[in-house]
């Protein structure tokens, strides 16, 4: 799994956890429809930690907490 598909993963899950739609996710965020489709379909070879921030700003949540998952601890995390 690439950090990309971790981070794919990561959005997936929280969408369905706090049961928002990813044009909300998409306003809230700061990234365009295009980027996070790309993200979400795994078109995307690098998420900055920039996205990554806004990312966790359109969850409400800080850094930290969108990156606490398993999907990020995993040994089979590919790094490019």
């Amino acid at each position: 799994m690439t950090v990309n598909d971790a981070v794919a993963t990561r959005i997936m899950q929280l969408l369905k956890e706090k049961n928002m739609t990813q044009y909300r996710l998409e306003k809230k965020s700061y990234i365009a429809h295009g980027a996070m489709d790309k993200i979400l379909n795994g078109l995307n070879k690098t998420v900055t930690l920039t996205t990554i921030y806004r990312l966790a700003h359109g969850f409400d949540m800080d850094i930290y907490e969108f990156l606490d998952h398993d999907v990020f601890r995993s040994k089979y995390l590919e790094i490019e």
